[in-house]
C-alpha cells in the first residue's frame, strides 16, 4: 500500500512518474463526446479518483482486447470468401468465388494470388514467372519484405497440409496462417502507437476500434509497413534514432510509405537546427533497407524491379483523384492516346509534381508556425497528401493513416466519421467491381463516393493545420505542457523544452498573450476528444 498526497491509500505502489497522476493530465474516455455514453455506467471519472490502479483492467489491456475483437470482425468480414466447394466428379475442391467475394464484400488478395504468383508450387517469388492472358510476362510485384512473407506463409500453409492433410484445403490455410501473423503485427502497431501517445493514452483506442480494420486488415499485408512505422516512430519518440532509422528502413522494404515519415523529421530538424541525429537515423535506414533488398536485387534484379515497373506503368486506380475526374466529366484522361503496356508518362510526372508540391506547402507549414509542429502533424499531412495525389489509392492503403491520425488529431468527432465513411467505401468498392449488370452501383455514384472520402481526409488535414497554427487549440499540446521534454511526444532527440505553444483562447483564465505555464489548467482541456 501507498499513502497518496491527499492522504488516501493506493492498492498498488506509486508511480515514479507522480505527474501522470495530476488532475489535469488525466485524459480519459467520457472527457469527450463518449460522455452521454458513459453516463449509463456512472459517469467519468471524478477529479480526485486514483487513476491508473486497476489491477487487471489497464488503459493498454482495454485498448488490447478491442483491437482483437475488430480483427476478430475482420477475419469473419472474410470469411464468406473461404467457403470451398465439394464436387462429386473426383476434382479438386477449390474456393466457391461465384461472385460473393463482390456481393459478400469478402475480397482479400491473399487467396487469388497464392496460385497466380506461383505460391501454391513452392516458387521462390521474383525468381518464379508468369505469362498472362496478353503474353506479358509478370513477376511477384511486391516489394521484398512482403514477398518474403508471402513465401514464408506459402511454405508454412503447405507444412501444415502436409502434416494435417485433412480440414481446409491449402489456400485457406495459407489465408489463416497470413491472417494470425498480421493480426499480431497489428496488436504490435497499437501498442507502440499507446506507448507513443504520451499522456493519452487512451487515444489509440480510435486505432483499435477503427471501422477500418473490418474491411482492410486482411485485405493485402500493409499491416506490415504499419507495424514497422509505429515502431519506428516509437523508437525515436525514445531517443533511438539509430534502431529508428533500422525499423523504418525495414518498413519501406514492405511499403514505400514509411518513408515518408523522414519528411516530417526532416521539418522539425530544420526547426532545431539539429540534423545529425537524422542522417544517422537516415544512414541507418538505408542500410537496413539494402540488407534485405541486395540479396534479391543481385540475384533476381528482373524480378525485383518488378513492382517499381509495375507502379509505373499501372494507370489510375478507380479510386484516385484523376478516376474520379475522368468519370464524373468524361475527360478522356491525360494518356488517353497511349499503347496497350505503355506506363501513363503525363500522369506519373503530374502525380509526382503534385506530391512534391504538396511536400513543400507541408514544409511551409513547418517553417511558417510560431510553434514547431509535431511530429506526428507534419507525418499524417506527407501520407495523406501522397494519397489524394497519387494515382493509385488502394483501399487498404487507407491503413497507413490511422496511427498517425490517433496521434496528430485525436478527435473522435473528426476521426470516426472519416474512418467509418471510409470502411464503408469499401463495400461500394466491391459492388462497383461487380457491375452494373450483377446489380452493382453505378460508376458515377462510386465516384462521388469516393470523391466524399478524399474530402473527408481534406477536412481533417484541414484541422492539423488550423491546430499547428493554433496550437493552444491542439489537445495534445496541452496535455502534455508541462512535460520537460516539451510538448510533442513524439520529437525524442529533436525535443525542445523551450517550444511551448501560447495560449490565445478567450476566456482561457489568462492572458491571451501569456504562455501556458506549467501547472496552469485552460478551460474546457479535455473536450471533444
Amino acid at each position: 500500500m501507498a499513502v497518496l498526497s491527499n492522504g488516501r491509500l493506493s492498492p498498488l505502489p506509486l508511480d515514479e512518474d507522480l505527474r501522470s497522476l495530476s488532475p489535469h493530465e488525466r485524459v480519459r474516455p467520457g472527457d469527450g463526446p463518449a460522455a452521454t455514453v458513459l453516463d449509463a455506467w456512472g459517469g467519468p471519472v471524478g477529479r480526485h479518483a486514483a487513476v491508473g490502479r486497476q489491477r487487471f483492467w489497464t488503459p493498454l489491456r482495454v485498448v488490447m482486447l478491442f483491437a482483437v475483437i475488430f480483427l476478430a470482425f475482420g477475419f469473419f468480414s472474410k470469411a464468406a470468401c473461404l467457403e470451398t466447394s465439394h464436387p462429386t466428379d473426383g476434382s479438386q475442391p477449390g474456393l466457391m468465388w461465384d461472385g460473393r467475394q463482390y456481393y459478400k464484400a469478402c475480397y482479400a488478395d491473399p487467396l487469388p494470388l497464392y496460385s497466380a504468383e506461383g505460391l501454391s508450387a513452392g516458387a521462390f517469388p521474383y525468381k518464379y514467372t508468369w505469362t498472362t492472358d496478353s503474353g506479358e510476362v509478370r513477376f511477384m510485384e511486391y516489394p521484398v519484405i512482403s514477398g518474403l512473407f508471402q513465401y514464408v506463409t506459402a511454405q508454412g500453409a503447405q507444412a501444415w497440409q502436409a502434416v494435417f492433410p485433412g480440414g481446409p484445403i491449402e489456400v485457406v490455410k495459407y489465408f489463416v496462417l497470413g491472417a494470425v501473423l498480421l493480426a499480431i503485427m497489428w496488436i504490435v502497431a497499437v501498442w507502440a502507437t499507446y506507448r507513443s501517445a504520451g499522456r493519452r493514452p487512451w487515444d489509440t483506442l480510435l486505432m483499435a476500434a477503427s471501422p477500418l480494420v473490418i474491411f482492410q486488415a486482411f485485405t493485402n499485408y500493409d499491416i506490415m509497413a504499419v507495424a514497422l512505422a509505429s515502431v519506428g516512430l516509437l523508437l525515436w519518440a525514445r531517443r533511438r534514432p539509430v534502431w529508428a532509422g533500422v525499423v523504418l528502413g525495414l518498413g519501406v522494404a514492405a511499403k514505400l510509405y514509411p518513408l515518408f515519415l523522414f519528411g516530417a523529421l526532416l521539418v522539425v530538424a530544420i526547426r532545431r537546427r539539429r540534423f545529425v541525429e537524422l542522417a544517422k537515423s537516415l544512414a541507418a535506414a538505408v542500410i537496413a533497407w539494402l540488407a534485405v533488398n541486395l540479396p534479391i536485387m543481385v540475384p533476381f534484379p528482373q524480378g525485383w524491379r518488378e513492382f517499381f515497373r509495375l507502379n509505373s506503368d499501372r494507370p489510375a486506380n478507380p479510386e484516385s483523384i484523376y478516376a474520379v475526374i475522368q468519370g464524373l466529366t468524361g475527360w478522356a484522361g491525360f494518356d488517353a492516346g497511349r499503347a496497350a503496356g505503355e506506363a501513363p508518362a503525363t500522369l506519373n510526372t503530374v502525380s509526382l509534381v503534385l506530391f512534391a508540391l504538396g511536400c513543400v506547402a507541408v514544409l511551409v507549414v513547418g517553417l511558417t508556425a510560431a510553434t514547431t509542429p509535431r511530429v506526428a502533424q507534419l507525418a499524417f499531412l506527407i501520407v495523406a497528401i501522397f494519397l489524394l495525389t497519387n494515382k493509385v489509392w488502394s483501399p487498404q492503403y487507407s491503413l497507413w493513416l490511422i496511427p498517425l491520425a490517433v496521434l496528430a488529431v485525436p478527435r473522435v468527432k473528426l476521426l470516426l466519421p472519416w474512418m467509418a465513411f471510409d470502411a464503408l467505401l469499401w463495400i461500394a468498392h466491391m459492388s462497383y467491381f461487380h457491375g452494373v449488370a450483377n446489380r452493382g452501383i453505378d460508376p458515377e455514384l462510386f465516384h462521388v463516393l469516393v470523391l466524399v472520402r478524399g474530402l473527408l481526409v481534406v477536412a481533417v488535414c484541414a484541422v492539423v493545420i488550423t491546430e499547428i497554427y493554433r496550437p493552444d487549440l491542439d489537445v495534445v499540446r496541452r496535455s502534455h505542457r508541462d512535460d520537460p521534454d516539451g510538448t510533442d511526444p513524439l520529437a525524442g532527440v529533436l525535443a525542445d523544452p523551450t517550444d511551448r505553444p501560447v495560449a490565445t483562447r478567450p476566456g482561457a483564465g489568462s492572458d491571451p498573450a501569456a504562455p501556458i505555464t506549467p501547472g496552469q489548467t485552460p478551460q474546457k482541456e479535455n473536450a471533444d476528444r
